[in-house]
């Protein structure tokens, strides 16, 4: 298979963007973050964009798959869709857990993300397997992110 750069690069720039931009919007929310009670298990905060940047790099990768794959372009732009409206829903559960501090309503939106990532996977897997299974770590870590929202509403 040949690599089109060109789109792998656009693939991997657009959700790098979203959280590049999602942790400027949030970085000065970040001190108030530290001094919260965390649940068990919680990582340290330095390990977050770590996380994150490998995240948003395998999203980028699932979707330059999904672009190059030989699907219909219907099925293409549904799944395609379905993954921008995800990466959307991410980049706001910044914003509302961390600069409007929406503990409760952040974990519903968490939820809400999670069943957008679960279609996103459900809508790659039938284009090209890899893609599906890119998205798994990624549905992983927002379960994990689910039990941590919603330790933090409930101990603070």
């Amino acid at each position: 298979m040949r690599v089109n750069w060109k789109t792998l690069a656009i693939a991997l720039a657009i959700p790098l963007a979203v959280g590049g931009v999602s942790a400027l919007v949030t970085r000065g929310a970040m001190e108030d973050f530290s001094r919260l009670n965390q649940p068990p298990l919680s990582p340290p905060g330095w390990l977050f964009p770590i996380v994150w940047t490998v995240l948003f790099l395998l999203m980028g990768l699932a979707s330059y798959l999904v672009v190059t794959g030989n699907a219909p372009d219907g099925v293409t732009r549904r799944a395609l869709t379905v993954y921008g409206i995800q990466l959307g829903v991410n980049f706001l559960w910044s914003i509302l857990f961390f600069n409007l501090q929406w503990y409760l309503f952040s974990f519903f939106w968490l939820v809400l993300l999670w069943g957008l990532i679960l279609v996103t996977m459900i809508l790659f897997f039938p284009i090209r397997k890899p893609a599906g299974w890119l998205m798994v770590p990624y549905i992983l870590w927002v379960t994990f992110a689910g039990y941590l929202n919603f330790g933090i509403y409930f101990l603070n």
